[in-house]
């Protein structure tokens, strides 16, 4: 059985990866976007009343699509602008931003490369992230690996989570996350952040 999940507000982040209009439009599992933004809402509600920095990620390219990244892959993903809606980017508003959040503009799947992420944590203290979004694999995991390889401590809201398939999901929260840090259900992490189930 898991520890008991401890965490301190004030070294704590909450990062919240690209729950922005155009990708929580998509089809995902194995919960639906909606259930995700709900729970991931619920987190951050918590992160602010306990004081928690709340971090917000949304990913896109520049308006020329020049900074996309385009390497020769089996099944590429688009990354142009043209064919993109034009809300986009706009993060959902069940999820802010609110006053004292942080709002992190990526160009590619992970929330540190080419961001001032790390640099926000480090000045603030910071040595625990707490993460939740979509997509588990993509976003999210590459967001992990970064943070671990920088020496964050994590802590993953799989609840919190969706892929685009649920055999995605399975194989980042089953094997990859347990490996470079706790993996936590929304419930046990507002508990720890705030005292309250």
């Amino acid at each position: 059985m898991p520890e008991e999940l401890a965490l301190d507000p004030r070294r704590t982040a909450l990062v919240v990866i690209d729950l922005q209009r155009g990708i929580v439009a998509r089809t995902t599992a194995p919960r639906p976007a909606a259930e995700v933004v709900a729970r991931s809402a619920r987190l951050a509600r918590a992160a602010r009343a306990a004081r928690a920095f709340v971090v917000l990620v949304h990913v896109g390219p520049s308006p020329d699509g020049r900074d996309a990244l385009r390497p020769a892959a089996d099944a590429a993903a688009s990354a142009s602008p043209q064919g993109m809606p034009a809300d986009f980017l706009e993060i959902v508003p069940e999820i802010g931003p609110e006053p004292g959040d942080h709002v992190v503009r990526k160009r590619q799947w992970g929330a540190f490369y080419g961001t001032d992420l790390d640099l926000q944590l480090r000045r603030r203290r910071i040595d625990t992230i707490v993460l939740c979004g979509i997509a588990t694999n993509i976003g999210v995991e590459s967001t992990a690996r970064a943070a671990y390889e920088l020496g964050y401590e994590q802590v993953f809201a799989h609840d919190a989570m969706a892929a685009m398939t649920a055999e995605e999901h399975a194989m980042a929260v089953g094997t990859i996350f347990p490996r470079i840090g706790r993996v936590r259900t929304t419930d046990e992490i507002v508990r720890a952040l705030t005292g309250k189930g």
